[in-house]
């Protein structure tokens, strides 16, 4: 009697911060989907089943110094972005979010006791019984408009030169609108009017979820918070500075009110 065959999955190998990718002659990338992990795997590398994708199964495992297979590199998962179709790129920051939980919830927070996989994403204390699920960082990003400009800001954690927008955490006890207002005259002085949703992204960096708004200049003279930013101030369509890359919110927001669409 023949062997069951077995499934293929996506395997989303990461070492370190990189992701295993196999480089295509256009200059693109793809995830390896076959039956077995594209690189030798110890005893000790735990493969974690975390989602699908085309009906395939998606597997998500933590290695260290691999022997590269022909034709694979291992490229940073913000780099990805531009290799990557959308729904794979998606997926490998979700595994890459699995892995990040996963080493940081090794302990129960209650009886220190250990914490053992109880589903595909939730964990239970194997002495108290305390569960755990993954723990978003939810983020807001606004555009600020002044007739014709928009307010453009360079934070001290920004890799690169370029200008975004005003960003930070939601806090406990606030609505996402409040959390708006708090921020931008935290960060800049100014006060805002007609808060309104655009969207939001995941964002695997290590575990966020952005929330992105734009808004109206109400008030105010800009005075940085200058722990934060570095830079900042007013710019219209002819005299934008460096912008964010394609892959963030700040980026999508900003193309829409280039286009005119908010």
């Amino acid at each position: 009697m023949e062997a069951k065959e077995k499934m293929k999955s996506y395997w989303f190998v990461f070492c370190k911060e990189s992701l295993l990718v196999r480089m295509l002659s256009d200059g693109r990338a793809e995830v390896p989907v076959q039956e077995t992990s594209p690189v030798t795997l110890a005893e000790w590398h735990v493969v974690r089943e975390f989602s699908e994708l085309d009906g395939l199964p998606c597997r998500v495992v933590q290695i260290d110094n691999p022997i590269l297979p022909e034709g694979y590199e291992l490229v940073g998962l913000r780099a990805s972005y531009a290799l990557l179709p959308l729904p794979v790129y998606l997926k490998a920051g979700k595994g890459a979010e699995i892995l990040y939980w996963d080493r940081n919830t090794r302990f129960c927070g209650v009886c220190g006791g250990p914490m053992k996989f109880h589903t595909v994403i939730s964990k239970r204390c194997a002495h108290c019984g305390k569960e755990v699920w993954p723990q978003l960082a939810t983020a807001i990003i606004v555009l600020i408009r002044r007739g014709d400009q928009i307010l453009l800001v360079h934070a001290h954690n920004f890799k690169g030169s370029f200008y975004g927008l005003v960003a930070g955490f939601v806090e406990t006890g606030e609505t996402l609108e409040e959390c708006v207002e708090r921020e931008v005259m935290e960060e800049t002085g100014l006060s805002v009017t007609n808060i309104r949703y655009f969207g939001s992204q995941p964002w695997p960096y290590p575990c966020g979820l952005m929330i992105g708004f734009y808004a109206d200049y109400a008030g105010g003279e800009i005075h940085l918070q200058r722990k934060e930013l570095a830079s900042g101030g007013w710019f219209d369509r002819d005299n934008l500075p460096e912008i964010p890359a394609k892959l963030s919110m700040a980026r999508m927001l900003i193309d829409a009110w280039l286009e005119k669409r908010i």
